[in-house]
């Protein structure tokens, strides 16, 4: 059996957040129908030969779903693929979303790793960001989980936010820190074409942080979670030992998944595909054509090569030269030693063994590196 990770899009929400530019939408009278679409599509996994390894069900918001069709995705997953053991399992939630109930109903169906979108504990941020939660709630959940069982949560912090000083940001981290979860996940705010921040900063009327103070977020994130105890692995994530994201590093160590539901990527067998990004098209693919794919691409060698380097790059181990030649046959120097020897001289990359990582400045820089490796 081909081992794969497994991704699910549920592309509901109650309220589109002012920076999203996710494939996620606001009609809660399409649920119904589209379970029943994803259902439709999780079935198809019965005549394949895969065995999942991780399965993680992302959004929008998954804990929008009541409790029952929570369980019933779950279930029509179990019922049609096979499972590694102990296999990561994982469901992005958002508080306001999550119950007693919905938690216990996720227990039940398996779900070992919460991802708890809180993005800044100060309401006054939550409020400018359009999030339906305070920090308060985020407690609430985060708590009640842990009663529950959860042993394995992540929470999802953005930095460089509107108004958001550096003090905001450590604040953020400490009141986090408070509560030991396992895994935490900070990613720089970035303004997207068609979302709320991006009309405003065209007009604006948007107050960001200066560059300056955006990069000190960041450093402050890893100096005081590496002081405690969190590895800090890839580029926007932290973890305490054995607590890694196994699903997202599949996809940063070039591995094949196969992506289910409105507007989901897949990679299998050096091909790259996606299915209908709207939720009608999607629902009426899977109804009358049996099959939701949008679009498929042949990847060249080439393009495999470059896509294998700036993922792996991505993780603070760099990229394995061993790795590259097993996967490729080709020796990695032979492909890419101008673009190291470029890298190296702006200090923005370094070898290490058999290894080639970013460097400390590097991080700052790491859009620049990547695209040297671009075909």
């Amino acid at each position: 059996m081909k081992p794969i990770g497994l991704y699910i899009h549920i592309p509901f929400c109650v309220k589109k957040c002012n920076y999203c530019d996710f494939n996620s939408f606001t009609k809660p009278e399409l649920i119904s129908s589209y379970i029943s679409a994803l259902k439709k599509e999780i079935e198809t996994l019965k005549d394949k030969d895969y065995i999942a390894q991780t399965i993680f069900v992302g959004g929008g918001t998954p804990t929008i779903l009541s409790p029952e069709e929570l369980e019933d995705v779950f279930h029509t997953v179990y019922k049609n693929i096979p499972v590694s053991d102990n296999a990561e399992i994982t469901i992005e939630a958002n508080p306001g979303t999550l119950t007693e109930e919905k938690l216990l109903a996720l227990k039940y169906a398996k779900v070992n790793r919460l991802s708890i979108g809180l993005q800044a504990s100060q309401d006054r941020l939550l409020k400018i960001i359009g999030r339906i939660h305070t920090f308060k709630d985020f407690k609430i959940n985060f708590e009640a989980a842990r009663r529950i069982g959860f042993d394995n949560i992540n929470v999802d912090l953005i930095f460089g936010l509107p108004t958001q000083s550096v003090n905001d940001f450590k604040e953020t981290l400490q009141q986090v820190l408070e509560l030991n979860p396992e895994h935490i996940s900070c990613y720089s705010l970035s303004i997207e074409e068609g979302t709320i921040f991006y009309r405003l900063l065209q007009e604006e009327k948007l107050k960001l942080p200066l560059e300056d103070e955006e990069r000190q977020m960041y450093y402050e994130a890893i100096k005081i979670l590496n002081q405690s105890g969190y590895e800090h692995y890839e580029i926007s994530n932290f973890a305490v030992p054995k607590r890694q994201s196994e699903h997202n590093k599949i996809y940063w160590s070039y591995k094949e998944y196969l992506g289910l539901g409105a507007g989901a990527h897949s990679f299998i067998e050096n091909q790259r595909f996606y299915n209908y990004p709207l939720i009608e098209d999607y629902i009426y693919s899977m109804k009358n054509l049996s099959s939701a794919v949008a679009e498929r691409e042949d990847i060249s060698i080439r393009e495999q090569e470059a896509e294998f380097c700036f993922l792996g790059l991505r993780l603070l181990e760099g990229i394995d030269k061993k790795v590259f030649k097993q996967r490729f046959g080709t020796e990695f120097m032979q492909v890419y030693k101008n673009a190291v020897e470029n890298m190296k001289k702006e200090a923005l990359i370094e070898e290490k063994g058999d290894k080639v990582r970013l460097t400390k400045k590097g991080l700052d820089f790491a859009n620049i590196v990547f695209a040297e490796f671009l075909p």
